[in-house]
């Protein structure tokens, strides 16, 4: 059986890249990261693939249109024949340049359990902070397909956190992260044993 070839676009330090490559070296996903893709060329997460052999570009957006970007990005996918696409930390708001191209073969990981504290602006700690001022007790992450509507794609795979009274947004972030880290390999497990069935709304994971 064909391994799935996993394209990573990232924009920070990568601990979910990290977690993906650990996952595929440990034998937990049926597939590998053969390339990594990064908006900023002083990311850590372009050093992380390095360090395990694997392709890792930069293309700087800034001077360009989104599409023009985009376009650059997606022929460096092609060229390296990915199956699926994940968006770890990546901090771009994109295009239907990308994502038709990769409809139901585009995932995304959200720190917060999804549609509350989604949008624009609702990344990193801006998300804890918000869940925190708020007064929720539980928070979470989310791993979705990509679509037009952001942060609206078909939900994957969703975790549970809860939110402690003590928490800043610092260490709700730390122990949601962990969640993360589990949770998105295992996704993209189901998506290379292809085990995800979109259909309107909703993602069904089919049992074997």
């Amino acid at each position: 059986m064909r391994r799935l070839r996993i394209g990573v676009l990232a924009s920070g330090g990568g601990t979910n890249l990290q977690a993906i490559i650990d996952a595929c070296e440990r034998g937990e996903i049926d597939g590998d990261v053969v390339v990594v893709i990064s908006n900023i060329s002083e990311a850590f997460a372009l050093e992380r693939a390095k360090k395990h052999r694997i392709d890792a570009f930069a293309f700087p957006h800034k001077g360009m249109t989104r599409e023009d970007h985009e376009k650059d990005v997606v022929s460096c996918l092609d060229q390296h024949q990915v199956d699926l696409v994940v968006l770890a930390g990546y901090l771009r708001m994109l295009t239907p340049v990308m994502i038709s191209k990769y409809a139901g073969r585009m995932m995304n990981t959200h720190p917060a359990l999804l549609p509350s504290f989604g949008g624009e602006g609702m990344h990193g700690l801006n998300v804890h902070q918000a869940v925190i001022d708020y007064g929720c007790k539980v928070s979470g992450c989310t791993i979705h397909f990509v679509t037009l509507d952001v942060d609206g794609g078909q939900i994957i795979l969703q975790k549970a956190v809860p939110v402690q009274e003590n928490d800043t947004a610092d260490t709700l972030q730390e122990r949601i992260l962990k969640e993360e880290h589990k949770l998105l390999p295992r996704a993209i497990q189901l998506f290379a044993q292809g085990k995800l069935k979109i259909e309107g709304r909703r993602c069904h994971v089919l049992e074997t």
